[in-house]
């Protein structure tokens, strides 16, 4: 008799650590999507970076409107100007914050932006990401991805001279739905919003 309390101990311990587990292993998963998508986008990898998103998946970026479905987020993925000899595409994740609540999470990074052309533009920029994501099929995918650019600024004239106005749209390929967010970027003032408050961050949820 004197064993069970302690025969109950474990088995609560040993359920804990099983769900401490599984979210430190769906978190990495996350971050690794997150960052597989990064490095698709640094290579022109449209098609293997359309893959990382859920069936019914969305992107929004820079305020040119939301695409709604893999497909869709396909077409805009193959709207952007081919990677090739002379073409620079960096696009680093960094800083995740990642909440995680059974099959669906959310989280918020910033990416370092480079964008050349040899012997043309060459430019660097910021973006934050407010994303969603869901498990399908057994596998985390992106639910949503909304990246806010913040700045693009001519490399060789630094951020003191200024930014450069947001591309509103994609030629010849309409959004699904508008913007969700209206805003400028740099010099203009504006904090992409958090998918957590001060009470999420303080508890670590």
């Amino acid at each position: 008799m004197d064993q069970d309390p302690a025969i109950a101990q474990l088995r609560a311990e040993v359920a804990q650590l099983r769900e401490e587990a599984r979210a430190a292993r769906d978190w990495t998963e996350i971050a690794n999507l997150q960052a597989m998508y990064g490095y698709y986008v640094d290579k022109g990898l449209w098609d293997k970076a359309a893959d990382l998103f859920a069936r019914e998946g969305t992107l929004e970026i820079a305020g040119r409107g939301v695409y709604v479905g893999r497909e869709r987020v396909r077409a805009y993925l193959h709207a952007l100007p081919p990677y090739e000899r002379g073409a620079l595409f960096n696009h680093m994740q960094l800083q995740p914050v990642i909440h995680v609540e059974g099959d669906t999470a959310k989280a918020r990074w910033r990416t370092f932006i480079q964008i050349a052309w040899l012997g043309g533009v060459a430019r660097w920029g910021e973006a934050t990401y407010e994303n969603s994501y869901v498990r399908e099929d057994g596998a985390w995918r992106i639910a949503s991805l909304h990246g806010f650019i913040t700045f693009y600024c001519e490399y060789d004239k630094g951020l003191n001279e200024g930014g450069i106005p947001l591309l509103r749209k994609i030629d010849g390929l309409k959004p699904d739905l508008p913007p969700t967010v209206e805003y400028e970027a740099f010099p203009e003032v504006f904090v992409p919003p958090f998918h957590y408050g001060d009470q999420a961050a303080e508890a670590g949820a």
